[in-house]
């Protein structure tokens, strides 16, 4: 009997549900332990940043924390998360004060005991809506980044107080998208994460540099802009063949891991032909690259040429480096509405699947005379208003600057402790 229960004992312990569970209950007493060390005891500031999501959305914030960091200097910053994953990225990336509150109830609890004036969202996570019950702080949605994708213009976007927009082009983008929307809740702000000042992180080149920046497939077919499948290897294939010049690919990271078996097929192809272009090389300044990872903003310095699709990539590009020239990509093959969409596409060739043959002389044309470049000039005012790099963090925080001032005296009247958001806490 006693070596019936023993060995029973041991099939449980060595179970899959047992280390499962062991698993799940080491995390959590991880996760106790990291909510008493991140209590927000130690916290006071005027600004809560608002995070609810895992690691896997964090470059969502992390944009943003160089911006923050300079905020902090002015308006004392707390960075709020809600998922342990997030916390220990954080950890690794600012010395922004955070605090962990995995449960409603107490999230609730640490900003009654504070006195926050502004709350800022970087996306329209779930668990946010959680976090707008609070009626004390001016909620506001920076999101981001600025493109003409679909997903940027939300009917969430109606939830905030106010939503902080680049320009004029988004204005537009939130008219077309949303009906009954109040248009008074959208500032212009410009797009201070590019005005953070970079390292370089591609080296300098003899050659005329070709970045070939593709994103990924998106969530769903609407949301789907990328060329890789469409195009990606034509593009490359057609960008080594120009002489005097290296190609840089650096896609989105998730077209590296994507599922779909004609994206995978793509990119392996691209690899390839890159890897056979080099194999004739020998002077490493001049050899092509294939760039997975790391900042593609620090490395626009060293781009004479950049081909992307619709994205943030190619208004960032705009935004910093207007006076090179620019190509865009439409899988759909359809120039009117790209053109309506997407008002960059009026100053840059397109490429689809009428022009996809003729790339590379599009190509060489543009490294020899940019005929758009005043076109884009006037679509970076269009996107991301007057001024030059700088501008827009002077803008963000003018704008913090003056609701946590307004919020501060509407705070005088205000007395109410009701609160009208429901948890989700098991």
């Amino acid at each position: 009997m006693k070596s019936l229960l023993r060995n029973t004992a041991l099939w449980a312990v060595q179970s899959p549900a047992w280390k499962a569970t062991s698993k799940w209950i080491r995390g959590t007493e991880r996760w106790n332990r990291l909510e008493d060390e991140f209590d927000g005891s130690y916290a006071t500031g005027e600004v809560v940043v608002y995070f609810g999501d895992r690691s896997s959305k964090f470059y969502q914030l992390e944009q943003w924390l160089p911006v923050l960091e300079e905020l902090h200097k002015k308006h004392r910053v707390v960075l709020v998360l809600r998922k342990g994953s997030a916390l220990l990225q954080a950890r690794e990336m600012t010395h922004l004060p955070m605090v962990f509150k995995r449960r409603f109830d107490p999230l609730h609890t640490f900003y009654h005991a504070n006195d926050f004036k502004l709350a800022l969202y970087v996306n329209n996570g779930m668990t946010n809506f959680q976090s707008l019950g609070f009626a004390p702080m001016v909620h506001v949605h920076v999101n981001h980044g600025e493109s003409d994708k679909l997903s940027m213009v939300s009917n969430q976007a109606k939830s905030y107080d106010k939503v902080f927009v680049a320009g004029n082009a988004a204005i537009e983008r939130h008219r077309r998208a949303l009906i009954d929307f109040d248009e008074s809740a959208l500032v212009k702000i410009g797009r201070p994460q590019l005005d953070i000042e970079r390292p370089l992180e591609l080296d300098p080149s003899p050659a005329r540099t070709i970045m070939y920046a593709p994103t990924w497939e998106g969530e769903n077919d609407s949301n789907n802009y990328s060329s890789v499948d469409l195009f990606g290897p034509q593009i490359v294939e057609a960008a080594l063949q120009i002489p005097n010049s290296r190609v840089i690919y650096k896609p989105h990271p998730r077209v590296e891991a994507s599922n779909d078996p004609v994206m995978a097929e793509a990119n392996a192809r691209i690899l390839a032909l890159i890897e056979a272009a080099n194999a004739s090389i020998a002077d490493e300044t001049l050899q092509h690259q294939v760039l997975m990872q790391g900042d593609i903003l620090a490395m626009f310095d060293t781009v004479d040429l950049l081909i992307t699709d619709i994205s943030s990539v190619g208004l960032d590009f705009l935004y910093l480096q207007p006076d090179k020239p620019l190509a865009l990509t439409d899988r759909r093959n359809d120039i009117c509405k790209l053109n309506a969409e997407a008002p960059i596409s009026r100053a840059t060739p397109v490429i689809n699947a009428s022009t996809i043959r003729g790339v590379e002389t599009m190509l060489t044309e543009m490294l020899t005379e940019d005929t758009a470049a005043g076109a884009r000039r006037d679509l970076r005012q269009f996107y991301f208003g007057e001024g030059e790099k700088g501008t827009s963090t002077a803008l963000f925080t003018e704008a913090v600057s003056k609701l946590i001032a307004d919020r501060t005296v509407e705070l005088e009247s205000f007395h109410s402790e009701s609160i009208n958001a429901e948890s989700s806490d098991e």
